[in-house]
């Protein structure tokens, strides 16, 4: 039996760190005002919540399947803004080096290094999942992959 891309993460107000940050980027990415601090707080499960309610979803605050899939933002190579920085705070998470300028650069822009780090992930993961395409495109798959936290240690 083959397995399937780990599931989104059901997160909600009082949620601290990974993947908070990421939704944080993304909800920015869509035009809501938040600070990315790691804490889901108020005004992100605010922001939150008017999401659910432009997309027609049950507005409940809660950060699950169809509302990652609504907050997402496909990107690639030549993407810019707070997307790009929500794939980049995934790479830092996955920086077991402890040193933030060891890793993946948060700086919003979807270059090289972006590019092989998305790829890298791709590949890793597409022995086991034939789902993922090693294509350096972060769109739903990747960003699921991601976003559950796998390959992080």
């Amino acid at each position: 039996m083959v397995e399937s891309i780990s599931p989104w993460p059901l997160i909600s107000k009082g949620a601290r760190e990974h993947p908070v940050q990421t939704l944080q980027h993304l909800l920015r990415a869509r035009g809501h005002q938040v600070a990315v601090d790691g804490i889901f707080g108020p005004k992100t499960d605010q922001a939150v919540r008017t999401f659910q309610q432009s997309k027609s979803l049950t507005v409940d605050g809660i950060m699950g399947p169809r509302t990652w899939s609504a907050v997402i933002v496909q990107v690639k190579q030549g993407s810019r803004g707070d997307a790009v920085r929500g794939v980049q705070e995934e790479f830092q998470f996955r920086n077991l080096s402890g040193d933030p300028a060891q890793g993946l650069q948060i700086d919003g822009i979807f270059g090289p290094k972006t590019d092989q780090a998305v790829r890298g992930f791709q590949q890793a993961l597409s022995a086991d999942f034939p789902e993922v395409h090693v294509d350096g495109i972060v769109g739903p798959v990747t960003w699921r992959a991601l976003v559950s936290g796998m390959l992080s240690f």
